[in-house]
């Protein structure tokens, strides 16, 4: 659907670049494409290039990719356990691509990837069949004892695995819709006011500030979302790996 010219909704309109159809299947290259190609090249050189001198006395660059690197490790270890280790590259791809979109969508004419659901639902998809998968190899059938709450007495669990089971396959919903209205309010105000300093010109000055305010604001709302969605895909893994509730 179109959005109108100059309103705070035509940041998130996706538009095509390449037209391609593959058997009337619509597989255009487009803006939202781009950006993920600049965020996984932007990942690829940043964390290469951190880690190419590989030096004992790290520099700046490397410190930073260390951190990164240790930060997330640490969140698998309490979170999931030991256990979690093999997880390691996907939870911190995850964390990466999250990261990146988010703060390159806060880049003046850039495009924020994570600001549409169609987006965020995939990740949370991929998160929540990972883990269902993951459950169901180690568990097998055990696996939907999940459902049951410990001490659970028979005459409720007609009430209360019902519960369990929407409460399960809720979350891919939660998870997604968490990330996508933080990203989509947050650059819908921060249009709103830009365009209040625009029109008022000179007088503009209080309007100014307080965007400053919030785009300092949305720098850390970035940061935190894909702390959020990570830590809670570690918070998922732990449930599949050992059916704690």
């Amino acid at each position: 659907m179109a959005v109108k010219e100059n309103s705070p909704l035509e940041q998130f309109e996706i538009s095509r670049l390449v037209d391609i159809q593959v058997g009337g299947l619509d597989a255009s290259f487009t803006n939202s494409s781009l950006m993920m190609v600049i965020v996984l090249a932007l990942a690829v050189v940043s964390l290469g290039a951190g880690m190419r001198r590989r030096a004992m006395v790290p520099g700046r660059w490397q410190s930073i990719v260390e951190l990164t690197y240790e930060f997330i490790a640490d969140m698998l270890r309490e979170n999931v356990g030991s256990e979690g280790r093999r997880y390691f590259p996907f939870v911190f791809t995850l964390f990466m691509f999250i990261l990146l979109c988010n703060l390159l969508g806060l880049v003046p004419y850039s495009f924020t990837v994570t600001s549409h659901i169609v987006v965020t639902f995939a990740l949370a998809a991929i998160v929540f069949v990972g883990v269902t998968v993951i459950a169901l190899v180690r568990h097998g059938v055990r696996f939907f004892t999940f459902f049951v709450p410990p001490g659970l007495p028979v005459v409720l669990a007609p009430l209360l695995v019902p519960i369990e089971v929407i409460s399960y396959l809720a979350r891919p919903v939660t998870l997604s819709l968490r990330l996508f209205a933080n990203m989509m309010a947050g650059h819908t105000m921060l249009k709103v006011f830009g365009g209040f300093v625009v029109a008022l010109g000179l007088f503009g000055f209080a309007p100014f500030v307080f965007i400053i305010a919030i785009y300092a604001l949305e720098l850390i709302v970035a940061v935190l979302q894909a702390y959020v969605f990570t830590v809670l895909t570690c918070l998922y893994l732990n449930d599949a790996i050992h059916l704690q509730h």
